[in-house]
């Protein structure tokens, strides 16, 4: 799982309850519920998108491109379209995992319902019946049919 700080870690903590490191060592030691397996699954696929937003120089590239002072015959419209292009993917893959790590927070059932294990067993009643409640041969308290 992602060491990485994420923007939802806060919703994270609220609904499981416990920080992510501890929540994240859960998972580690197959002690979790598969939902919060899940959740730390997209949590981490979000703090990775996160962090190359962030460290993504394509903001930059583009604030240097159209800085004012510069010579506009390095201007590159096809650079620009690309970076456009880069980042608006980059936050096109945040929002996704935003939307089903929340969709996912908002669906789980309440804390106290999850990880309860149900047990079921199934009775089965074997009895011997008395001679007496043998079956009946056929035809047994049936009118007598008529003779011809």
């Amino acid at each position: 799982m992602s060491r990485k700080a994420s923007s939802m870690d806060a919703d994270l903590q609220k609904v499981f309850g416990k920080p992510i490191p501890v929540l994240s060592e859960a998972v580690v030691g197959h002690d979790a519920s598969p939902a919060l397996a899940r959740a730390l699954e997209l949590r981490s696929f979000l703090a990775l998108t996160e962090e190359q937003v962030a460290r993504v120089r394509v903001r930059d590239r583009v604030h240097a491109d159209m800085d004012p002072d510069r010579d506009m015959g390095e201007l590159s419209a096809d650079k620009l379209r690309f970076d456009a292009q880069w980042l608006e993917a980059a936050l096109d893959a945040r929002d996704g995992y935003r939307a089903a790590l929340g969709e996912l927070l908002r669906t789980m059932p309440p804390p106290d319902q999850r990880a309860r294990p149900v047990r079921t067993t199934q009775h089965r009643a074997t009895a011997t019946l008395p001679a007496s409640a043998a079956p009946a041969p056929p035809r047994a308290g049936a009118a007598p049919a008529p003779r011809p």
